[in-house]
């Protein structure tokens, strides 16, 4: 089973561009060194690349302003992250 603790979550952007520039015989490769890996180490690439085919068939995408808000984002070495309550008194404004 695919699971977080194995980085996926932390990949920078340069690790894609690296992997889609990739040719053919370098993916082949790669794929077959993955099935010398142990079973479980082999589901979780199965896994990932299921998702990534669940991804590509989604009709939801980001707006490129959407995207914009997710680098901006994700830069912030200093993200404020609110409290419950916080969050509970922003929707309480919202609803009013």
């Amino acid at each position: 089973m695919f699971r977080k603790e194995c980085g996926f979550d932390s990949l920078h952007r340069h690790h894609y561009a690296t992997m889609a520039a990739m040719t053919r015989d370098q993916i082949k490769t790669v794929l077959d060194r993955v099935l010398t890996w142990p079973p479980e180490r082999q589901a979780d690439v199965a896994q990932l690349v299921t998702l990534i085919e669940e991804q590509d068939k989604s009709p939801l995408r980001l707006s490129d302003a959407q995207v914009a808000e997710v680098k901006r984002r994700l830069a912030d070495p200093n993200p404020k992250f609110l409290t419950l309550e916080e969050v509970r008194e922003r929707f309480a404004h919202r609803r009013a």
